[in-house]
């Protein structure tokens, strides 16, 4: 476990893109995972095997894992990303 202070660090390295960097970090079986990324779309991720860095949920978007508000949700996008920073909608929640 990281001192949440270094989480910028950790994200960094971890080839994250400044503007998806999330409050939580992970690695499944080489992908990076940022942010409250839902496990229905992580599960796709390993399924499918697309070339790419990983996904992220940037920001803390209401309704998204973690993020529960009773019946309150905001519509957010789970990105994927490149190690050459190319990033594209993995998949929408409204």
């Amino acid at each position: 476990l990281a001192d949440t202070r270094e989480q910028p660090a950790i994200s960094a390295r971890m080839g994250v893109p400044q503007d998806l960097r999330g409050c939580h970090s992970a690695t499944v079986e080489g992908y990076v995972i940022e942010g409250h990324v839902p496990a229905a779309d992580i599960r796709r991720l390993l399924a499918e095997r697309p070339n790419g860095i990983g996904l992220a949920v940037p920001g803390m978007p209401m309704g998204s894992p973690g993020m529960e508000q009773g019946g309150m949700k905001q519509p957010y996008d789970t990105v994927a990303f490149t190690k050459g920073g190319a990033k594209s909608v993995y998949a929408s929640h409204r």
